[in-house]
């Protein structure tokens, strides 16, 4: 099993910076896609970004060029650097843990964190 637990979130002036960071605890990371997601006030869960287990890094159209996805295998750790923040980033981010499923051949995140609340103010 996979503990993931999501911290670095907060309160930020548009076109600030936050990081976040996902901690993992009971495996470690080497042998899953690590992925961030956003979840804003009544809307759905979004995909945001994914950094695959060779380092392949998948990002949405929005957040291009302002976010970037980084691992640390050797601390079992992943972050999300957060640049040119906006107001539309507001929401809760989750980190998840996920491999390829060898029946469809597409992700599967199985663990995810509790989130971490990054508001962006105007």
């Amino acid at each position: 099993q996979v503990q993931l637990v999501e911290s670095g979130g907060g309160l930020v002036q548009a076109g600030g910076s936050l990081r976040l960071t996902c901690a993992a605890s009971g495996r470690t990371l080497s042998s899953y896609a690590m992925g961030w997601f956003r979840q804003a006030p009544g809307e759905e869960r979004e995909f945001v970004t994914t950094i695959t287990t060779s380092g392949r890094r998948i990002y949405v159209d929005s957040v291009k060029g302002r976010f970037t996805i980084s691992r640390d295998n050797a601390k079992n750790t992943v972050y999300l650097q957060m640049n040119s923040l906006k107001p539309g980033d507001t929401a809760i981010y989750y980190c998840a843990a996920g491999q390829i499923s060898a029946m469809s051949g597409e992700y599967e995140y199985d663990y995810w964190g509790q989130g971490t609340q990054v508001t962006v103010s105007s």
